[in-house]
């Protein structure tokens, strides 16, 4: 009998030190130190949240930039994130890339940059890379009726650097771009 009481004693100072001491003190940790990442990176404005630099969206507007394709149903739904699985083979993966660059090329995107044809591997990828940006930069400058060189400077001014200047590749965020695009408008 001591032995079973030991037993569960052991089991609640282990279920009160891992179940409510270490989540408390790493909740706190991260919201003292990392607030805006522990609570997903949500863009604010004006009070109302608009999105999070984390998730993609769909802006088919076309005085907006357009992100990747969505692989999820409906599409940029965050609870149904997933690849396409579509395999280099697949006559279905044809049919999608050849329906998005008709679609691209009819809101005036002319050259597309293989990286707007393609699903990312959550289908909800944020960010674009430098050149798919640039390749729809002139359509979006005619849309709004601005210089392509103003739209050119946007993307640099939104192009984030290689992690440590040599991890991964430079991204350009999309919804952070359509931001500052509008606000560069508005001033």
């Amino acid at each position: 009998m001591k032995e079973l009481f030991d037993s569960l004693k052991i089991f609640l100072i282990l279920t009160l030190i891992t179940g409510i001491a270490y989540p408390l003190l790493v909740t706190g940790l991260a919201q003292a130190f990392f607030n805006d990442k522990a609570n997903g990176s949500l863009v604010i404005q004006k009070g109302k949240i608009i999105g999070s630099k984390l998730l993609g969206q769909n802006f088919s507007a076309p005085k907006y930039f357009t992100a990747r394709q969505s692989a999820t149903t409906p599409a940029y739904n965050a609870a149904a994130s997933s690849g396409s699985n579509l395999g280099p083979l697949s006559e279905k993966l044809k049919v999608n890339i050849e329906q998005k660059y008709q679609d691209l090329k009819r809101s005036g995107i002319q050259n597309p940059d293989s990286l707007l044809l393609t699903t990312s591997a959550s289908g909800l990828d944020p960010d674009i890379s430098p050149a798919a940006a640039k390749c729809q930069a002139e359509s979006v400058a005619n849309a709004r009726h601005i210089p392509v060189q103003t739209v050119l400077d946007l993307i640099a001014r939104n192009t984030k650097p290689r992690q440590f200047g040599f991890l991964g590749e430079e991204v350009v965020n999309v919804l952070l771009l359509n931001l500052d695009l509008d606000q560069s408008q508005n001033r």
